[in-house]
């Protein structure tokens, strides 16, 4: 889970997620333009994302395309969910 979280707590990944969601579709270097980043930038993170399993990439002529793997994205909300299951209802819990 600290590897995922460690992924996704930059604001730039966080974005290029949100683009690949919205579209509902995998992207071919399509994010420089939407994001406003460097091409070398978006590269770096979707590299960052890859490492850890969160996108799935594809060579597709020049261009990799990248893709949410879907059972990656379910164990992190998975892990998630169970952590902030455990938030105290006591309010005075410190």
């Amino acid at each position: 889970m600290a590897s995922y979280a460690k992924a996704l707590g930059h604001p730039a990944r966080i974005a290029i997620l949100e683009s690949i969601l919205k579209k509902k579709a995998c992207v071919c270097g399509d994010l420089v333009d939407e994001l406003g980043l460097a091409q070398a930038t978006i590269s770096q993170h979707l590299k960052a994302l890859k490492e850890v399993g969160i996108l799935q990439g594809t060579i597709e002529g020049p261009s990799i395309c990248y893709c949410i793997d879907k059972k990656a994205w379910e164990e992190i909300g998975s892990h998630f969910n169970t952590l902030l299951s455990q938030i105290p209802e006591n309010e005075n819990s410190c």
